[in-house]
């Protein structure tokens, strides 16, 4: 199948969760036919990147400035790394040099014999160094004779970091963690990190068992004091991370730094909302989860600051069909359609209170796939505001890589639910 067939704009899309002719779209939307979305006036694009292979698909993208103040964009291009016995993905590498007007690309990031889950980038305060958080799913004799697989456990390996010092050319070899007070940690991590004023490094990470059904999760954060060289695991070592007790699940935390040792942790749930928890300490300890307002299906949360340093703005799907969850290995339509669209909602005090959400764009491609989970898929963003414009990092339908800008200044004018009645 060309791929052409896969970017066929179709004639309905949905905004609001209801269906809309893209002939027909409300005031102040527009289709933007070549990047396969319907979206808010103030925002356009373009494709970076498609995948080498569309049946193998590409995965989470995540950008950063590097020190001299080239964008970086990375992802894995390739079969999902979960459960696979062999190297099916690279962490494939683009460079811009002019904010993204133009790209450069792609080339291989990491010379290594493993696949690829993420990367979670993190420049330390003060340094030129730029680090390349993420899962490390290394061979091992489990992962090569398919016994995680079979256990449930084939998702959960290593998670470990590089770091380069000259803006993301050439990248150091891997460290693996091992916290202090759970050596031989095993688990996942795409979400972004942080670090916060006192220096320390926050990163998510989350452990699962398929052997559940639906699957078990745990969210826990690690976290070092001193620059990575020695790392702790909080809430509690394995299996004592967070969840919502009655769906047995919490995963893919962001941790957020407020300031003056003040901490947001947003994490994605299946309950229908995302969820989260606060830390006065430095990430030392936390409140119990609780949910935000914010309304999401079991899908990551897409959390960054605006230009302030002080606001927050969470991208979310503004809707949710799974009352009756069972996880999303059945791949139901609708419930894969909840990852379509995407809205923005902005917080001023830390993530206890949200603005209403703000209709940003939705896909617009038709369903060109036997797998929902490819046709409606606009989740797993990744943002960054830079010199007043927000920058956005989309694997739409694990297929393209799109890159979109919205000035800040614009973010008043995005559409609530009211003004698309």
């Amino acid at each position: 199948m060309d791929i052409s067939t896969y970017e066929q704009i179709g004639g309905l899309t949905e905004i609001n969760k209801r269906s809309v002719a893209v002939s027909r779209l409300p005031k102040g939307v527009v289709l933007r036919e070549r990047l396969g979305i319907v979206a808010s006036e103030h925002l356009d694009g373009q494709i970076v990147h498609r995948a080498r292979d569309p049946e193998g698909g590409l995965y989470e993208c995540r950008a950063t400035i590097a020190p001299n103040g080239d964008f970086l964009l990375m992802f894995p291009d390739g079969g999902h790394y979960g459960g696979k016995s062999e190297k099916v993905n690279d962490m494939l590498a683009y460079r811009s040099s002019d904010r993204g007007v133009t790209w450069q690309g792609p080339h291989i990031a990491f010379d290594i014999d493993y696949n690829q889950h993420g990367f979670i980038p993190l420049t330390p305060h003060g340094t030129n160094q730029i680090y390349a958080f993420g899962t490390q799913p290394v061979w091992d004799d489990e992962r090569i004779n398919g016994l995680k697989q079979s256990n449930g456990l084939h998702e959960n390996a290593p998670i470990g970091f590089r770091y380069s010092d000259d803006n993301g050319h050439t990248w150091s070899n891997l460290t693996q963690i091992a916290p202090a007070n759970d050596p031989g940690f095993r688990g996942m991590s795409v979400m972004r990190m942080c670090e916060t004023d006192a220096g320390t490094w926050l990163l998510g990470s989350h452990e699962a068992d398929w052997s559940y059904k639906p699957l078990m999760t745990r969210q826990y954060i690690l976290r070092s004091e001193d620059r990575g060289q020695t790392w702790n695991i909080a809430p509690y070592k394995r299996h004592g991370g967070w969840c919502v007790p009655q769906f047995n699940r919490m995963d893919e935390g962001r941790p957020i730094s407020l300031g003056n040792g003040r901490v947001f942790l947003m994490t994605r749930t299946c309950e229908g909302h995302l969820w989260g928890l606060w830390s006065e300490d430095d990430g030392r300890t936390w409140t119990p989860p609780q949910p935000t307002p914010l309304v999401h299906p079991d899908a990551p949360p897409m959390l960054c600051h605006l230009s302030d340093g002080k606001t927050l703005a969470a991208f979310h799907h503004n809707r949710y069909s799974d009352f009756n969850y069972t996880g999303l290995s059945a791949e139901k339509s609708e419930v894969m359609k909840d990852r379509s669209e995407i809205w923005l909602a902005t917080s001023t005090d830390g993530g206890h209170t949200w603005s209403e959400p703000h209709f940003v764009f939705a896909n617009a491609l038709s369903e060109a796939f036997s797998r929902p989970f490819r046709n409606f898929q606009c989740s797993y963003m990744d943002c960054f505001v830079n010199e007043g414009t927000l920058n956005l990092f989309v694997p739409h339908r694990w297929q393209r890589v799109l890159h979109l800008t919205l000035k800040e200044s614009r973010l008043q004018n995005l559409l609530t639910q009211n003004d698309l009645q």
